[in-house]
């Protein structure tokens, strides 16, 4: 698949720190890439409903990982799935009476105009699952010859006391892990199991529903397993961080590692988990139908820049509240830069460079970044200080390549 369009990204003087991250699965502040390759993957939509603002403060924060990391002089690779063939997505469909694959398209594109507007940097590569089904249906082939997979009727499941190392993410007791488990689309009552955690791995084909010839049945892919392979595939072994929203950690991001496992491969080394975004205090999600869409602030005119300064106004890893408020302030925000940025001169514009490098290889303080250039700004347009010629060139461009703000 091909993704949206990459803006460009001003060169700034110097070079930045390296990114230090906290990782979901040791609870650590971890130094993570910056090197000659960072590899990043993040986990992409399922293509059923518009994009929304929880969806847009996730890839909006890992797009603040591939900035930190181009800036400190490194080549990063990014990949990103879409899930274009699940259950939610041909329930709606069918719900609907759209053909599923029409249903991903029209979904994608959307999303990827949204992330355009965003300023979003786009994936490396960016792979449907339809792309990729034999080699996950080789994965799961392998995984039943090695004993880590077993048959369950037509399908085939993965057994989670195969891999020593199952747990390792999360961290959860198994009342919690039970619970989350059904509520994130998995079956742990399902009778015939080994465990009840164990998830699917290749969906036997059902009635009316896509599948594909393969060597362990004719059917179609389980979730988690998707991600092991597409990642594994494009980025190999132990990359540096897997990313994503926070109810992604179980068993989402937790069964794919011990999927890399079973195949003979490290996954991650980081696993950075964004917080979840509520509206009308519930969290945004498609199922509870609270949705904040992109396309539709776009639609009514917000500009983009505000809508990411919202995002950036909260620290990826927090539970924040969308409100007009929020909202209001972003706009407030972009006005006053923009107005300090349309001069000739300001502030030495060095200190905002270098305390917004900090700030962002500091486990991606925007706040604080952003607190910074509302001083620089507050102090230009007042004219305080020393007035440097050019000065707003340089904190509009540290603005754009570290926070994606292009005023």
């Amino acid at each position: 698949m091909h993704p949206w369009p990459a803006p460009a990204v001003p060169a700034l003087p110097g070079r930045g720190s390296q990114l230090v991250l906290h990782d979901s699965a040791t609870g650590t502040r971890t130094a993570v890439g910056g090197g000659e390759r960072s590899r990043l993957y993040v986990c992409g939509i399922t293509p059923y409903d518009a994009t929304h603002l929880g969806h847009a403060a996730t890839y909006v924060a890992f797009d603040l990982v591939q900035r930190v990391w181009r800036d400190a002089g490194s080549t990063v690779s990014y990949v990103q799935n879409v899930t274009d063939v699940d259950d939610p997505l041909l329930e709606r469909a069918a719900a609907t009476g759209v053909d599923w694959r029409d249903l991903a398209a029209r979904e994608t594109a959307l999303f990827c105009e949204d992330m355009a507007a965003l300023g979003v940097l786009p994936p490396d590569r960016y792979v449907a699952v339809t792309e990729v089904v034999p080699q996950i249906a080789e994965a799961v082939a392998r995984m039943l010859e090695g004993g880590s997979a077993y048959r369950l009727d037509e399908d085939v499941y993965f057994a989670v006391d195969s891999d020593p190392a199952y747990g390792g993410v999360a961290h959860l007791d198994d009342a919690t892990a039970r619970a989350l488990s059904a509520e994130r689309g998995g079956d742990p009552d399902r009778p015939g199991k080994r465990g009840p955690l164990d998830p699917l791995l290749w969906r036997g084909e059902r009635p009316g529903e896509p599948a594909w010839d393969s060597p362990v049945g004719r059917g179609r892919p389980g979730w988690h397993v998707e991600c092991t392979v597409i990642a594994l595939s494009c980025l190999g072994g132990g990359f540096e961080v897997q990313g994503g929203g926070r109810d992604l950690v179980f068993p989402h991001h937790e069964m794919s590692a011990s999927h890399s496992h079973a195949l003979g491969e490290e996954f991650a080394q980081v696993y950075a988990h964004a917080g979840l975004v509520a509206y009308e205090g519930e969290k945004i999600s498609k199922s509870r139908g609270n949705l904040v869409l992109v396309s539709r602030l776009r639609a009514q005119g917000v500009d983009p820049a505000a809508v990411r300064l919202a995002i950036l106004a909260h620290h990826y890893r927090s539970e924040w509240e969308w409100t007009d408020e929020v909202l209001a302030e972003a706009v407030a925000r972009l006005g006053r830069w923009q107005a300090a940025l349309g001069r000739n001169e300001g502030p030495d514009p060095e200190p905002v460079l270098a305390g917004v490098r900090a700030a962002m290889a500091d486990d991606l303080d925007a706040p604080a970044a952003l607190a910074l250039v509302d001083d620089w700004a507050a102090r230009a347009v007042a004219g305080e200080g020393e007035q440097v010629p050019g000065a707003p060139g340089l904190v509009a461009r540290t603005v754009d390549a570290l926070l994606g703000v292009r005023l």
